[in-house]
């Protein structure tokens, strides 16, 4: 396994700069939407309740970064340091805008859940440079200890990462909530068409990405499958054991578990295709691939989880406002 996963190190995926601009774009254009539909009252929330939400963002933030390090050292003569700097980076990201979507089909906490989103999304433009920085950084100080055949440098500049962090996630979030405190009439009527058009057009845009690449992920599929199921399972159960031992209820231990398991993997892939941040002479073969892997996976399976939960009652009664 570690051979063909040190080949897919070499990769190099074909996606032009035309795509990557429309990919950057269309980022952008997401996260614009998700703020839309941010309200004053998704922070008052957390003075006035914090429990659920620092829980939420604790297992988000923290406690999953850390889980997917102990992961990556644990196999980490398993899998080349690419490949678990990819896990890493994607469970530095901020969850998925869908997850809001999937904690109302899970009958969970959806203000809860959008509320995390909110203050995650936000979080993200000093978290994901900081968590990457510091858990792949002590990742490959402990890799190259044990292992001093590393096929080449995976220093990556979190400055670097912040800048592009914040243009990509910063300014559309500030133009999202102008547009919704000073806009309140169009953002009314824009933001659903928006959500839902941004969501399939990354949708897309990573089904181009596979149909690009289709001999490489089906060359690896089986081992990258393999390892994102076991990393996204253990996003989900972190959130869920976490949020039961701080003896939250089902209804927002439902929000916090799928806030926990969508990461937002999209970001993931712009970032890796910035040549400011991984250089073109990189070989982020084994990243790209675990990057772009999540992107789908977490759909189907936070959509398999929702599903189960939507016919599984809560316990304790209806569910709570």
């Amino acid at each position: 396994m570690f051979d063909s996963l040190k080949a897919m190190d070499t990769v190099s995926l074909r996606f032009s700069q035309e795509g990557l601009l429309v990919l950057n774009l269309t980022l952008a254009f997401i996260m614009f939407g998700v703020a839309l539909g941010i309200k004053v009252e998704h922070f008052t929330r957390l003075v006035k309740n914090p429990s659920s939400v620092i829980v939420g963002f604790l297992s988000q933030f923290v406690l999953l970064p850390v889980i997917t390090f102990c992961l990556t050292l644990l196999l980490r003569n398993f899998i080349t340091p690419t490949v678990a700097m990819g896990m890493i980076l994607v469970a530095a990201c901020p969850g998925g805008n869908i997850s809001n979507f999937m904690s109302s089909l899970a009958k969970g906490n959806v203000a809860l859940s959008v509320s995390l989103t909110a203050i995650a999304t936000l979080a993200a433009i000093i978290m994901t440079p900081l968590n990457f920085a510091v858990w792949g950084g002590l990742f490959l100080d402990i890799y190259e200890k044990t292992a001093p055949d590393l096929l080449q440098p995976l220093r990556i500049d979190p400055v670097e990462m912040f800048k592009t962090v914040f243009i990509l996630l910063g300014i559309p979030m500030l133009l999202g909530m102008l547009c919704a405190n000073y806009l309140p009439k169009i953002t009314k009527a824009i933001i659903k068409p928006i959500k839902i058009f941004s969501i399939l057009v990354f949708l897309a845009m990573v089904v181009i990405l596979f149909k690009s690449n289709y001999d490489f992920f089906l060359r690896f599929i089986k081992i990258i499958f393999i390892l994102v199921l076991i990393h996204n399972f253990l996003a989900f159960l972190t959130g869920f054991l976490f949020s039961t031992a701080l003896r939250r209820s089902p209804f927002d231990r439902r929000a916090i578990t799928i806030e926990t398991g969508i990461q937002n993997s999209g970001l993931g892939l712009v970032l890796l295709f910035n040549p400011n941040i991984f250089p073109s002479d990189m070989m982020i073969g084994g990243m790209a691939i675990i990057t772009a892997w999540w992107g789908v996976w977490h759909i189907i399976s936070g959509l398999i989880l929702s599903g189960i939960w939507s016919v599984v009652p809560l316990k304790g009664g209806a569910e709570q406002k």
